[in-house]
């Protein structure tokens, strides 16, 4: 199937999701990445009028929110900004949780971000009667490369079997700006992070993997003890059944 068929594909698939739902359209978290971007063509082609991005920036990175913006504009999308900086920091006092202002704070107080932004865009999502859309790709969601509860906390994903060289070439296809396209991907945890300096590999050697060709074994030993201990990110909650 080409590229544009498969485009095609998934802005119907978003289609017959937000109907199943009763849903009168999509709302999805507009980082200014790659992912979030080519969702947000994909949410503006499958619903003109009830798409909306919303940009919510948690101490991040100024380039972002304006890398954000330029796809909204470009494309003609609805969006709000919501600025999550104070409420980051009543949550860590609420915490008991030290942190000077704007400076980098550890992994477990950085997930709080996605959780904050789900939080935002549920609430928009019910005045709305929209349904949330995920960014996630097929490469971080094999790893777990994902805030359980956070920006996996979404109604669908649209992204979900394509790995990350195909959401690059969707882009490409769907004309994303290529300052969005060339940047390194990031989930703007805290200022200068990177995906593939976190991880300690590339998307190139994860996808490499997936598709099953040869990669260094020290890398593949890291992406399988990387996906065994995420496993329960993406499982559901099991439930304790009554025995007869």
């Amino acid at each position: 199937m080409g590229m544009a068929g498969l485009c095609q594909d998934i802005i119907d698939w978003l289609r017959e999701q937000v109907a199943s739902s009763n849903g009168r359209g999509v709302i999805f978290g507009l980082s200014g990445g790659l992912d979030s971007a080519v969702v947000a063509v994909l949410c503006k082609k499958a619903f003109p009028n009830n798409s909306l991005g919303v940009i919510m920036p948690c101490y991040s990175e100024k380039l972002d929110q304006e890398h954000g913006e330029l796809v909204a504009k470009k494309i003609g999308l609805s969006f709000k900004v919501v600025v999550l900086d104070r409420v980051f920091d009543a949550m860590l006092l609420a915490l008991e949780d030290k942190k000077e202002d704007g400076a980098k704070v550890g992994l477990i107080a950085a997930n709080l971000k996605p959780r904050l932004r789900m939080t935002a865009l549920y609430y928009y999502a019910a005045q709305n009667s929209y349904r949330v859309v995920g960014t996630g790709n097929k490469s971080e969601t094999h790893i777990g490369y994902f805030t359980k509860f956070g920006d996996a906390a979404v109604d669908f994903e649209p992204l979900g079997d394509l790995l990350k060289e195909e959401v690059r070439e969707m882009a490409v296809y769907l004309d994303v700006p290529r300052e969005i396209i060339e940047k390194k991907p990031s989930a703007g945890l805290w200022a200068g992070q990177t995906d593939e300096g976190e991880l300690g590999f590339t998307y190139n050697d994860l996808d490499g993997y997936l598709k099953g060709e040869k990669v260094d074994s020290a890398i593949g030993q890291k992406i399988e003890a990387m996906q065994r201990a995420s496993e329960h990110k993406w499982r559901m909650p099991p439930m304790f059944t009554r025995k007869i």
